[in-house]
């Protein structure tokens, strides 16, 4: 995002935040405050709160820009006042919107909730969210980190600027009587963005919740699944690579490969998953003569450079290649 339209001093606080907060926030809006001038002076913020955006208003003076700003918060959070810091401006707002939140979960009348929340504290990096409305049931939203594994170090040449991991969102109502038998709380497994070039939380099955679960109960298993089909995705990259590099002795380099699509970069190597690489050095006949080490069929009657492409649809094997033709006229 461009920061056209600010004042010097807003551009730059608005900048630092883009590119320094520990979380990724965006910009959603901005606009200016005064009928008489296009000066930008307020914006929008989405802030990545308990696996979901929370959107503050930050409104600015563009008269007196050194001026603190006011900050409008959701409908829902009327009662949260914090002190705005200078030094740790909407970061630390965030820090003390998840004490106030946690303030708010611990005040709920229901015994399981308070339970859960004891069993889980212990954990590090817990989020939690109060939602409540005239149209909608209450309800306790935790985000809850996953697995204590690095992932970014694990990945050889990752270009990720921000940690990847991997959280479940549990979603329980709010029951405030008894209830013998309560039913299972709403999961979901999710990640950031980034990760799924690697590892897609979507293909994961959760294990089943059992009546009278906790879950303190049910992590452990979820991580030690996790930790290993994450480890397995990483082992493959590592078997690409190798791949790759045993190319270039057969059949010459540069090694191309399609600048569009998510790339892996180690030196000289290239890592795509399930995406294209297209060898513009490989001659028919090398293509048919080294087929059978890759498992690639390479048409008889085909003329024109080839593509090797990993199955999108099958990341797990290294034989999951096919051989795509270009026409040489084309």
């Amino acid at each position: 995002m461009t920061y056209d339209g600010f004042p010097p001093f807003i551009s730059a606080q608005l900048h630092y935040l883009i590119n320094h907060f520990a979380h990724p926030v965006r910009v959603e809006q901005a606009w200016s405050g005064s009928k008489y001038s296009n000066t930008l002076d307020r914006f929008t913020l989405l802030i990545p709160y308990c696996l979901d955006t929370i959107k503050w208003d930050v409104i600015y003076n563009a008269e007196f820009p050194h001026a603190p700003p006011d900050i409008i918060f959701g409908p829902e959070d009327e009662d949260f006042h914090p002190f705005y810091n200078e030094s740790g401006g909407e970061g630390d707002s965030r820090d003390q919107y998840m004490s106030y939140q946690r303030k708010r979960v611990g005040e709920v009348d229901d015994d399981r909730l308070k339970f859960e929340i004891c069993t889980m504290l212990s954990r590090e990096g817990i989020e939690m969210h109060m939602s409540s409305g005239v149209e909608k049931p209450e309800e306790v939203k935790f985000a809850v980190p996953l697995m204590d594994m690095n992932i970014n170090k694990m990945v050889v040449g990752c270009p990720w600027r921000h940690p990847q991991k991997i959280s479940l969102q549990v979603i329980y109502p709010v029951n405030r009587k008894y209830v013998s038998a309560p039913s299972a709380p709403h999961l979901k497994l999710m990640s950031t963005p980034a990760l799924k070039s690697l590892f897609s939380v979507d293909d994961v099955k959760l294990p089943p919740w059992l009546d009278g679960m906790c879950m303190a109960e049910y992590l452990p298993h979820l991580e030690e699944t996790l930790e290993r089909q994450v480890s397995e995705a990483v082992s493959l990259i590592e078997v690409r690579r190798r791949f790759i590099e045993a190319l270039a002795p057969l059949f010459g380099r540069p090694i191309e490969t399609d600048s569009k699509v998510y790339v892996f970069c180690c030196l000289w190597c290239f890592l795509i998953l399930g995406a294209i690489f297209p060898f513009n050095s490989i001659s028919k006949a090398a293509a048919i003569s080294h087929a059978s080490k890759f498992h690639v069929d390479y048409p008889e009657k085909a003329t024109g450079p080839c593509q090797l492409l990993f199955d999108s649809y099958d990341p797990t094997s290294i034989g999951s290649l096919h051989v795509a033709i270009h026409n040489a006229a084309a």
